[in-house]
């Protein structure tokens, strides 16, 4: 199971990644591609959808029913919230030293 299936298992009860893309009509790499725009595009100033459809390509209406799928805006608060452990409002960090526990380094 991917990291991004258990975090919407463990807060959206999505049950994985090929059910959520179903559900939505966008393959399961759009879904992760638009899923980490999402998340990188929440906790910045302006509308959330657009910014990730200008960053993915995708349309605004995919993206915006792909937000209602997982549980709305209070799904992306606690996935950036997750996401963004050491409260900087940035993420890339904080996935970079999760990425690294993954594979055994420090």
């Amino acid at each position: 199971m991917g990291v991004l299936d258990g975090l919407m298992q463990q807060f959206g009860g999505v049950g994985n990644i090929a059910d959520l893309a179903g559900k939505v009509g966008l393959s399961e790499e759009q879904v992760q591609t638009a899923m980490a725009a999402l998340g990188k595009a929440h906790p910045e100033p302006g509308n959330t959808v657009e910014t990730a459809a200008a960053a993915t390509g995708l349309s605004q209406e995919k993206l915006q029913g792909l937000v209602g799928a997982i549980g709305g805006d209070s799904m992306l608060d606690k996935v950036s919230g997750f996401l963004d452990r050491d409260g900087d409002g940035g993420i890339m960090d904080d996935v970079a030293g999760m990425a690294k526990g993954l594979f055994g380094k420090s």
